[in-house]
């Protein structure tokens, strides 16, 4: 008996093996429709990359030898390369249409610019932009790209001729090249012949951090709106240059689930979202059904996911007069795994997404007048409620981060204006090259509302993605919307090309640094400063921090500044000026020379002058740590202030040779390292170093007295909560991403550079720590009535009042720093990127 059931159980695994063998070795007839020819002269994926999509993971270089090909192939289809990845990868686009479209694209562009400014009513194609894989490991959307623009190429009959040449497709086959290039590597790699369909073998579970983000480890589908990375910014100026009424975003979820489409939860939907945006949607959705049940592919709409965050690739296009769509697709993450629902099979995603592919384009040519009538009523309506005015923003003493924000807006081409003088609105100070001015009325009006978005009153309390997200309180800049009539000039305008941009300036010339024989002083406000500390301290230039305010030739410095003083260096006095020259020439940082260390208040020779030294940084990565916010941190030392990092995987820590480094950046964790790499760190600390610690990373640097705090937490018992509602009541106690405010003590090292004594803070966690019986131990604290923008349920709002989101502690000859929230998000939180800068620089200072 015992015989005949171990038979059965290898005949039963190896036909389980042989069945998942078979569907993912898939033939182009598993995929494309068979009541249509195709022309024998377009090569098929298979004659160019090897093997039928399925079969494989594509990689990026092969998605685009294939494309290339198509495109030469194919007088429907163009190729461009839009720019390139962190990683060089080229960021392509495909426009497929009729070739008479094709050969007038500037024309069309035009006439729908035209169309939407109200110039004209000639209706021409609908335009729909399909994006895939901004998620690297959601493969199934690149990969189903393949047979898309092979479909769109290759199909022969008058149908395809007549959607063609009523529809542009702008179809993007890899919103994440590197992303993509890291998963396609890992499940090919560890993929076996017998295929395994068990989720355990290493085929589906990644290395830290897995193929979802890009280079930085970004997450791609949260830049749409901060427009930060370079992936975004190609996508965000195609969507400029077309304006698509449909733009479609191709992702992946659960093993464990089907095939999800939009719309959403119709609750959590953002108030400027017009309700026929919504009926538009559930209407495109029809198509999307009646497509998967020919196939046979089950799914479900309107029970998760929303249109809230404006940062999404499907919302987005909710705020710019277009219709944004979500697909998620049930996920293999691999070749075959095994599901509730049987063995879901990597070929088997594919065919939903293509089948998705064609529903969007048949939905674009059936609805083609109500989406391009859709367009034009949504700028029409845009316009008449928009007033008259102006909105002013800017900080007097930060043109750094002032043109960041105004970076944003350019690429968004939102209109500005610089001033043309110093202004005083609402009772802050506006100076010219400091400040700028958006006229409200302008066709980008409502897009202008998402950004300066700031409700604190929710119809809904659960929200898939952060709740707010104000541009202007996370550059922590001054703004006013309702400016009223201000002097200003001609529209700003901005250089660019494929990898920079530069806002263009009338103000913005500088004059040339003397040559001091005794001192040079540097204010600690504009946002480049450590970038060019960082390269002073790197040429062992000697530099020290005011601890306190002096005014030294008519002029006040502030907390901060730095001092550089000209004896002592290790390079002479026309070197010293020439580097200081050349660190600042490409920034808005000013030098002063001075010619006297004598001033009204400490003068440059008093000891509240401390000496600084190079940061050499550790960064803390690996299992354990949250990708996401470690990132963050890599691409601001990397790319913003050119701070060369160590990356250190957490288990390596207690290995590794720690007096290489006098800061560790530890990010936030999930648990605790273990015992040999705490009694390292503790060690390390007690020597001199500076470990920064952030989010859930406190706890366990709480409980090993290296940073001890009190942590306050929250009761919210659930009372009349159903089985049925306790999901939706866990959820809102969640901080899913809120807006804070907080009060600074300006003398404090850690708030040097700002200029207020309030400061806008990010928060999406319950981390709330109890502010120190000593009041200089807090030198930032949440004020009693926190909340600026976004949703808190009642409980956290009341726990979170005073406390504080910053600790420091002297241990041994070191210092401990922990910061309960993320001070670099989305790298689009300019405002809080110094509080980290100056826990790096000015730790000894505390």
């Amino acid at each position: 008996m015992k015989n005949l059931l171990l038979v059965l159980a290898v005949f039963f695994a190896f036909a389980k093996a042989i069945t998942a063998q078979t569907i993912v070795d898939p033939q182009m007839d598993y995929y494309l429709p068979t009541d249509v020819t195709y022309n024998p002269n377009i090569p098929t994926p298979e004659e160019v990359i090897g093997y039928v999509p399925g079969k494989w993971h594509v990689t990026h270089d092969k998605l685009v030898q294939y494309m290339t090909a198509l495109a030469s192939a194919s007088d429907r289809i163009t190729i461009e390369n839009r720019g390139k990845t962190f990683e060089d990868r080229p960021l392509i686009l495909l426009t497929v249409s009729s070739p008479s479209n094709l050969q007038n694209v500037e024309a069309l562009q035009q006439a729908r610019q035209d169309r939407i400014d109200g110039k004209s009513s000639e209706n021409g194609p609908i335009v729909i932009y399909q994006g895939f894989s901004i998620h690297g490991n959601e493969a199934s959307g690149s990969n189903a790209a393949l047979l898309y623009a092979y479909y769109l190429a290759a199909t022969q009959g008058p149908k395809i001729d007549e959607m063609l040449d009523n529809t542009v497709v702008l179809l993007d086959p890899s919103f994440n090249p590197d992303g993509l290039q890291r998963f396609a590597g890992w499940v090919n790699q560890h993929k076996n012949e017998n295929i395994t369909i068990d989720g355990n073998d290493r085929e589906y579970d990644e290395a830290w951090p897995g193929g979802r983000t890009n280079h930085y480890w970004f997450d791609m589908n949260r830049d749409w709106l901060p427009v930060q990375l370079p992936e975004s910014r190609a996508r965000i100026a195609t969507f400029n240059k077309w304006m698509p009424n449909i733009l479609t975003d191709h992702h992946e979820m659960g093993t464990n689930s089907s095939f999800f489409f939009q719309p959403g939860i119709p609750s959590r939907t953002n108030p400027l979202t017009p309700q026929m945006n919504q009926d538009l949607t559930k209407e495109i959705g029809n198509y999307h059904a009646a497509a998967l049940d020919k196939i046979g592919s089950f799914y479900y709409t309107e029970e998760s996911y929303d249109d809230f965050y404006y940062g999404k690739g499907s919302t987005f296009p909710d705020v710019n007069g277009s219709i944004g769509i979500l697909f998620e697709q049930a996920s293999s993450r691999g070749h075959a795994q095994e599901s509730v629902n049987g063995v879901l099979t990597f070929p088997f995603t594919i065919r939903n997404q293509f089948t998705a592919a064609l529903s969007t384009l048949a939905a674009a040519n059936g609805m083609k007048d109500k989406l391009l009538n859709y367009q034009t009523k949504f700028f029409k309506d845009a316009a008449n409620e928009t007033k008259s005015g102006n909105i002013i923003f800017g900080d007097s003493k930060d043109s750094g981060k002032t043109d960041a924000f105004a970076e944003v807006l350019l690429r968004h081409e939102i209109r500005l204006k610089e001033l043309n003088q110093d202004v005083k609105v609402d009772g802050k100070e506006y100076k010219k090259g400091y400040a700028y001015v958006i006229p409200k009325s302008q066709k980008k009006s409502r897009l202008i509302q998402a950004l300066f978005q700031k409700d604190t009153e929710f119809t809904d309390s659960l929200f898939y993605d952060i709740s707010a997200w104000t541009f202007p309180l996370a550059f922590d800049l001054d703004y006013s919307m309702n400016a009223g009539n201000i002097a200003t000039g001609a529209d700003v305008t901005a250089t660019m090309d494929q990898n920079s941009f530069e806002v263009n300036k009338a103000s913005s010339t500088k004059k040339p640094l003397a040559v001091s024989d005794y001192a040079y002083l540097m204010e600690w406000n504009e946002y480049e400063t450590p970038k060019v500390l960082n390269q002073l301290l790197r040429d062992e230039i000697i530099a020290k921090v005011a601890m306190q305010p002096f005014t030294l030739n008519g002029k006040t410095y502030d907390y901060g500044t730095i001092m550089i003083p000209v004896s002592r260096q290790p390079f002479s006095k026309n070197e010293l000026q020439e580097r200081l020259q050349e660190y600042t020439s490409e920034t808005a940082v000013v030098v002063d020379a001075v010619s006297t260390g004598l001033t009204t208040g400490i003068d440059l020779g008093s000891n509240s002058f401390v000496p600084l030294q190079d940061p050499k940084i550790a960064l803390v990565i690996g299992d354990g740590i949250d990708s996401y916010d470690a990132g963050e941190i890599w691409h601001l030392m990397d790319q913003r202030y050119d701070i060369a990092i160590t990356k250190i995987e957490r288990d390596r820590l207690g290995r590794a040779d720690l007096s290489n480094y006098n800061t560790i950046i530890y990010p936030n964790s999930y648990g605790s390292p273990d015992k040999s790499t705490m009694e390292s760190l503790q060690s390390w600390v007690r020597s001199g170093g500076t470990l920064i610690g952030f989010g859930n990373s406190l706890r366990w640097m709480s409980s090993s007295k290296i940073l001890p705090v009190t942590f306050k937490s929250t009761e919210n018992p659930a009372k009349n909560v159903t089985f049925e509602q306790r999901g939706d009541f866990n959820g809102a106690q969640v901080i899913g991403g809120a807006i804070f405010e907080t009060q600074l003590d300006r003398s404090h090292p850690v708030a040097f550079g700002y200029k207020d004594s309030q400061l806008p803070i990010f928060r999406n966690s319950t981390l709330f720590v109890e502010a120190d019986s000593t009041s200089y131990r807090n030198p930032i604290k949440y004020t009693n009535e926190p909340l600026m923008a976004g949703y808190i349920s009642k409980p956290n709002l009341e726990a979170l009042r005073n406390t504080r989101p910053f600790v420091h502690n002297n241990y041994g000859r070191g210092d401990v720093i922990g910061f309960t929230d993320n001070t670099n998000f989305r790298a689009f939180w300019y405002g809080t990127n110094k509080l980290m800068m100056n826990a790096v620089f000015f730790a000894k200072a505390m």
